[in-house]
């Protein structure tokens, strides 16, 4: 049963925020394609508000669904009057999903079957409070409250039909936020499993920009570029890699700054998007290039990702040395590279390891970068 009787007033605009268009297709429809793809759903009912009977109607085309019913003034007389309405189908458990969460997952709901079946009566998914909260009164802090054990809960809410059915008749006109609050305070055990924070609900403008993003995301094809560079060791005090100055008793002898690991990483990039190779595009015999910091080779293949629409999605890293040791300096290098490329820092990876003493990294000779980078177009 997906819920999508709200007006959306927060986010605004003439049309309710399930009508509104992600890629073409209004938020409502993302949410039915999922639940009507998975084998274990045998009917979905919508519940709208009466004024949007046309525009659910003209968002909803290639959909076999029943036909949609009248919510009420509240969400949970929305609830009941859709649980009403298929009572008749004697279902086994139902689903209640906010028609705002477009984003909702065939691994979510499986995981919420599996915990149906094992007898539950009630299933909810959620995510982790992950911030810091605070109450206050106006803009004064009075207490900051514990993070443990605290939940963001999300939909779909899954239930024992007829207990659920049979919660909501017996209510006595309490207002509750969702149908598991409401279950929970007339005793039924409510099971909690781990969701992604994907499964948002969307209520503000910055919401829709999030989701547009992330479609966008979804459709472009992924490619995979790699990188490899080696430079030797010459007299100095000290290295630059990704970015970090390194202090140690040699240099790295290159006609830039000689950033081996940003040059491995600006050749994957050039390598996925089809953009040639380091060398042609900066070659080594040009005197513009003598001493030039690397992370303006860096930004300019990110230019380059741009200018095709792409996005890039994770860098992995592997720098091969005997010495220095990498470890001490990897967050940095992280950080530094996350800034450059302007991503998140879980979408870089940077690994060290050795050759074992063999070959010219193993005689210490200078440092090889192996890098692979994943950009979407």
């Amino acid at each position: 049963m997906i819920l999508a009787g709200g007006r959306g007033k927060r986010l605004g605009g003439l049309v309710a925020k399930q009508y509104q268009l992600l890629n073409s297709i209004s938020i409502l429809s993302h949410s039915i394609k999922i639940f009507i793809s998975h084998p274990r759903i045998a009917s979905i009912q919508v519940v709208i508000h009466p004024d949007d009977i046309e525009k659910y109607k003209e968002s909803i085309i290639g959909f076999d669904l029943a036909e949609p019913i009248f919510g009420g003034e509240e969400r949970q007389d929305s609830s009941l009057i859709g649980l009403s309405a298929i009572y008749k189908d004697n279902p086994r458990y139902v689903m209640i999903h906010d028609a705002a969460r477009p984003f909702i997952t065939t691994e979510i709901i499986n995981q919420i079957f599996q915990k149906l079946d094992l007898g539950n009566d009630c299933v909810i998914p959620g995510t982790r409070v992950k911030d810091t909260l605070k109450r206050s009164i106006g803009e004064n802090v009075i207490e900051t409250i514990s993070r443990s054990n605290l939940w963001q809960i999300q939909t779909p809410q899954a239930f024992n039909f007829k207990k659920i059915y049979n919660i909501h008749k017996q209510n006595d006109g309490s207002q509750y936020t969702d149908d598991a609050t409401m279950a929970e305070k007339h005793g039924m055990e409510v099971t909690i499993i781990e969701s992604s924070e994907m499964n948002f609900k969307i209520t503000t403008k910055e919401d829709i920009a999030i989701a547009q993003k992330l479609l966008i995301r979804e459709q472009k094809t992924p490619r995979i570029g790699t990188g490899f560079d080696v430079h030797q060791f010459c007299a100095g005090s000290g290295l630059n890699l990704c970015g970090i100055r390194i202090p140690f008793h040699k240099s790295l002898f290159g006609h830039s700054d000689a950033d081996v690991a940003i040059h491995a990483i600006t050749d994957s990039i050039l390598g996925a998007i089809g953009g040639g190779d380091i060398g042609a595009l900066f070659p080594p015999n040009d005197p513009k290039w003598k001493n030039c910091n690397s992370e303006l080779f860096l930004r300019d293949s990110l230019e380059k990702v741009n200018n095709l629409g792409g996005i890039i999605s994770n860098i992995d890293l592997t720098i091969i040395c005997e010495e220095p040791k990498i470890t001490p300096f990897r967050q940095k290098m992280r950080e530094n590279l996350a800034g450059i490329l302007e991503v998140e820092l879980n979408q870089v990876n940077i690994k060290a390891t050795t050759t074992e003493n063999l070959g010219f990294t193993g005689r210490r000779e200078g440092i090889a970068v192996q890098a692979i980078s994943c950009i979407l177009l």
